[in-house]
């Protein structure tokens, strides 16, 4: 499992002009060939009228899986180049469909490569590159007496309070970046002479966006 990669946030869309002819470069996350095949389907559905539908998609933690197609157009001018932005940016289980619309001026080979690349590239950015980090989620549970002490030792080292429940004790519930849940374990146990007691419970992926962490539940971990 990775410790952080990049991806893209959201399904988005943008569209170029190059000389009277429209390049609509559509992107999503997909996380299998079978879903990127599905959407490629959906995108060649939807723009039925075209005059190309070219695609290309990366997927895999080690980028394993990797096509394209020219969909007509001259070997590759089109697919290759919509690859390439994808390997560039090394954005992982993403698809890109860039649909052209013919505008009547021919565009040449190096045209051609250009329009198609700066196509993917549009649509990633309004997609958004991010970064996922893989965290450990903890349960920490400690007495009240305890609360401020252990509160403080949490934000201190940058860790993530992701919920806190009140009962008869306190259960903090914190993500903490996979490579320091050891330490993170360590200190807790000092800091409080081994009174509060710590759990690990799963793994997830964690991206900040807009100052706030968006998690992934990984389907390999039940929390507890």
């Amino acid at each position: 499992m990775l410790i952080k990669y990049k991806t893209i946030y959201k399904e988005a869309e943008a569209e170029i002009i190059e000389k009277k002819s429209k390049f609509i470069a559509t992107v999503r996350p997909v996380k299998t060939e079978e879903e990127a095949q599905s959407f490629i389907e959906e995108m060649r559905k939807k723009y039925w009228d075209a005059t190309h539908n070219v695609f290309a998609y990366q997927i895999g933690e080690r980028n394993q899986i990797q096509r394209f197609s020219d969909d007509g157009e001259p070997s590759g001018t089109a697919g290759l180049p919509v690859l390439d932005v994808l390997k560039g940016e090394d954005v992982k289980d993403v698809a890109i469909v860039v649909t052209r619309y013919f505008g009547g001026t021919l565009l040449g080979t190096g045209g051609l490569v250009r329009a198609y690349g700066k196509a993917a590239k549009e649509g990633l950015l309004e997609a958004g590159i991010i970064e996922k980090k893989l965290y450990r989620r903890f349960h920490v549970i400690t007495d009240y007496s305890l609360l401020g002490k252990v509160q403080y030792e949490i934000l201190q080292e940058g860790h993530v309070i992701e919920d806190t429940i009140y009962t008869d004790k306190i259960k903090f519930i914190v993500l903490v970046e996979e490579e320091n849940k050891d330490s993170f374990s360590k200190r807790i146990i000092e800091k409080t002479n081994a009174q509060a007691e710590i759990n690990q419970v799963n793994s997830v992926y964690g991206a900040w966006i807009d100052e706030e962490l968006k998690v992934e539940e990984l389907d390999n971990t039940k929390e507890e």
